[in-house]
């Protein structure tokens, strides 16, 4: 991947950290996208794999600060070669109390937001007759959860982008896939497992064994690590393809 350009959104840390990082170890340049320029996560990048990094701060819930990002990175970068739909937002609330405000900006950030940069990253693509696009959805893609009607909704639409786009640049040297993890040990998720342990009484690793056992049957987090390289294949000559796909790597979540 020398010399292509990956932006990842949602990425001064968590999962689109351990993308981008996954990336970078097979070479690509890196662009990190969060809200706030990520500058530290960028300068670790850095140096930990040689390759260039631009950290870039945007509000993806507005189309005019998705344009001027892609029109600045594409005069600095020349084009997005690898682009990584990770950014997500969302909102606990069952659906009669669900704030409208929130369920705009869910779809503005989880939905809107890929087709404006798969839109606005595709032309230089066709121009190199190359182009990798990821888009990062969920088990929550293919079932549904309580009190997360945003999640769920949008996280569904995702696949439906990612097929429609598929089949749009099947003859173009591009592919495009979703990913769909499942739990994965980021921060949120290892605080909700601390607070249900507090109000339970039970140490964090029973409540942790507990709180899997209901979910994935391998009965383990999905390493961060695990996505990563799944990424980095399917942006691979191996993976040239496979496209318009939902990958599941989720324990057996999924099937179960």
């Amino acid at each position: 991947m020398k010399d292509k350009w990956a932006l990842v959104t949602g990425a001064t840390a968590g999962l689109g950290l351990a993308l981008a990082e996954s990336l970078a170890g097979a070479g690509a340049n890196i662009v990190l996208h969060d809200l706030v320029a990520p500058n530290e996560s960028a300068d670790r990048l850095r140096a930990r794999f040689g390759v260039d990094v631009i950290a870039f701060g945007a509000d993806l819930s507005q189309r005019t600060a998705i344009e001027a990002m892609l029109a600045d990175l594409l005069r600095r970068c020349g084009a997005i070669d690898i682009l990584v739909n990770n950014a997500v937002v969302r909102h606990f609330s069952d659906v009669e109390h669900f704030p409208p405000d929130q369920w705009e900006r869910a779809l503005a950030v989880n939905v809107s937001a890929p087709f404006h940069l798969i839109r606005l990253a595709l032309p230089t693509m066709k121009q190199r007759g190359w182009g990798r696009i990821i888009n990062m959805a969920s088990i929550y893609s293919t079932r549904a959860v309580e009190d997360r009607i945003d999640y769920v909704t949008t996280k569904t639409a995702i696949l439906g982008i990612t097929r429609a786009v598929a089949l749009e640049t099947v003859r173009s040297g591009i592919t495009c896939n979703a990913v769909s993890p499942g739990t994965l040990p980021t921060p949120a998720i290892q605080n909700k497992i601390a607070s249900i342990a507090a109000n339970v009484g039970e140490t964090v690793d029973r409540a942790t064994e507990k709180y899997l056992s209901e979910r994935q049957p391998s009965g383990r987090f999905i390493g961060m690590e695990a996505v990563g390289a799944l990424v980095v294949f399917l942006c691979s000559a191996a993976a040239q393809d496979i496209t318009g796909t939902n990958l599941p790597i989720d324990g057996g979540w999924s099937i179960a």
